[in-house]
């Protein structure tokens, strides 16, 4: 497989993220990751972090969603099992096909997504300082949030998503 050069967004030294579809620059370690649900205390970082960006920016409140952070956590999975960080999945085309399925009734999904041996406070940060990333975090017909985490088979490295979305 050739990957293609990723478009650096931001400066970053241990950081791979990304808010469009583009293969990072490396060959992350692909196998049996670790996955699990989200928690309700990392939803709710989440949603605090994304809620003060829009609060700042003017913008209504999301309210976190459980049904997203599943959506979310699957598509990090997928991405860690794969060792390829993209917002296409193994069987979808991207996050409106993944909610969709899940039975949310999307009028507008947005997904962040992020790769590297970091932790929630970081992947929030960076996703602010990120100008693609920050677009997603205050588009003004969002209402609803949800993030999800793997850590890869190397045991350092972990794969991010985060959705955004409203219904119909």
């Amino acid at each position: 497989m050739t990957l293609k050069p990723m478009r650096l967004i931001a400066p970053l030294s241990l950081l791979a993220l990304v808010a469009c579809s583009q293969p990072p620059s490396t060959t992350p370690v692909a196998g049996a990751p670790s996955c699990k649900p989200t928690n309700a205390a990392l939803n709710a970082a989440g949603t605090a972090a994304t809620n003060r960006a829009r609060s700042a920016a003017g913008l209504p409140q999301v309210r976190a969603n459980t049904l997203l952070a599943q959506v979310a956590a699957d598509h990090a999975c997928d991405m860690a099992r794969r060792g390829q960080m993209t917002h296409r999945g193994s069987s979808t085309s991207g996050p409106a096909e993944r909610v969709k399925a899940r039975g949310y009734d999307t009028r507008i999904t947005a997904e962040n997504i992020a790769a590297g041996p970091f932790d929630t406070r970081r992947v929030l940060s960076e996703w602010q300082k990120s100008p693609g990333h920050r677009a997603n975090i205050l588009l003004p017909q969002v209402d609803e949030f949800g993030i999800g985490r793997a850590v890869s088979a190397d045991g350092r490295t972990q794969y991010w998503a985060a959705v955004y979305a409203a219904e119909k």
